[in-house]
């Protein structure tokens, strides 16, 4: 996979992409990232990017004019990419399936906005979407690229050690992941559940699946509408909260 950042700070990339599952992903060549300065591409010899906006108000808003040339540049380098994503409060919610759906991409492209806003003709007439990793403020666009490529690379094959790992870590199949634990056996006068002491795989296993349904419904709820929730896990659920009520009766 490429992918191709369009920054205005291409020097905060340099820690989050020179380690861990990403660097790792870059040095097997299963993922090229590239880091694109869109002040190279202004059109006026002081190289800026942003300009009062029309109609007043506070701040400055980025011109379209050096994003549409670097994406113009892009092309010619690269060909058409399968995606052109501005990275927006206004977007979609970035989740697990965004992710999934983005990591079967050839070839991203990653606006990142600054200032008040960007041009809206960038929206309207460059982006084929729009991403947002949450209802907050943020400076800038280079976090959620951050993000982004981050829950991406992890589900591009080859790219974990395990390929089981990417299938049963949190929001992969819509619900919180079940408790992880490892030596030593006690601690602090905390202790591991015997439950995985025993080597009996199918107990362990519906043990992982409900701890992952009683998680979900305590900290997630409104994940368990939109889960898809097998015979087993709906007869979980049930036995849970019979259990809730024999406790409040």
């Amino acid at each position: 996979m490429v992918i191709d950042i369009l920054t205005l700070f291409p020097e905060m990339f340099a820690g989050p992409f020179d380690a861990s599952i990403i660097k790792r992903a870059r040095a097997r060549g299963l993922l090229q990232i590239n880091l694109v300065n869109i002040r190279d591409f202004s059109p006026n010899k002081h190289r800026t990017v942003d300009d009062t906006p029309y109609g007043g108000g506070a701040g400055m808003v980025m011109g379209p004019e050096p994003i549409f040339n670097a994406v113009d540049w892009l092309k010619s380098q690269r060909g058409e990419p399968d995606r052109i994503i501005l990275l927006t409060p206004c977007g979609r919610l970035f989740t697990q399936e965004v992710a999934r759906e983005l990591s079967r991409e050839k070839h991203l492209v990653l606006i990142c906005g600054h200032y008040e806003g960007i041009d809206e003709r960038v929206s309207e007439a460059l982006a084929t979407d729009e991403i947002s990793i949450g209802d907050y403020v943020l400076t800038g666009g280079e976090l959620p690229a951050m993000v982004l490529v981050d829950a991406v690379c992890r589900l591009i094959p080859g790219t974990l050690g395990e390929s089981a790992s990417a299938e049963e870590e949190s929001f992969s199949d819509g619900l919180l992941e079940y408790p992880q634990y490892t030596r030593p056996r006690e601690y602090r006068g905390l202790a591991v559940p015997e439950v995985l002491l025993s080597g009996h795989h199918e107990k362990i296993r519906l043990w992982r699946r409900r701890q992952a349904l009683l998680r979900t419904l305590a900290a997630r709820p409104e994940l368990l509408a939109k889960a898809s929730l097998t015979a087993e896990d709906k007869r979980i659920l049930m036995e849970v909260m019979e259990e809730i009520k024999s406790l409040l009766s």
